[in-house]
């Protein structure tokens, strides 16, 4: 499913326009991004939960060369499914 197949799911699931269901999706990503951004989890019970991390700096090799090269810190987004959400994919 992407980003349009989702619009149209939930405009027909929610009665909304499409237009609307877009602007909802939209609002919803600035909404996480901006949250994550700022260093905060994002939990929504039953489904799931993002929250940033950082990797440390490492240590690691180009394919091509075999070279070692060095992997600066940097902070990911994780995502941690919820119960409900497991248990549809079981």
């Amino acid at each position: 499913m992407n980003k349009s197949d989702l619009i149209e799911a939930i405009a027909e699931c929610s009665g909304l326009t499409k237009a609307e269901a877009k602007r909802a999706i939209d609002c919803y990503h600035e909404c996480v991004s901006g949250a994550l951004k700022k260093g905060n989890r994002v939990a929504l019970v039953g489904f799931g939960s993002f929250s940033v991390t950082e990797k440390n700096a490492r240590v690691g090799r180009n394919p091509q060369t075999g070279k070692p090269i060095s992997i600066p810190r940097k902070k990911v987004v994780k995502f941690r499914p919820g119960i409900d959400l497991l248990s549809l994919v079981k």
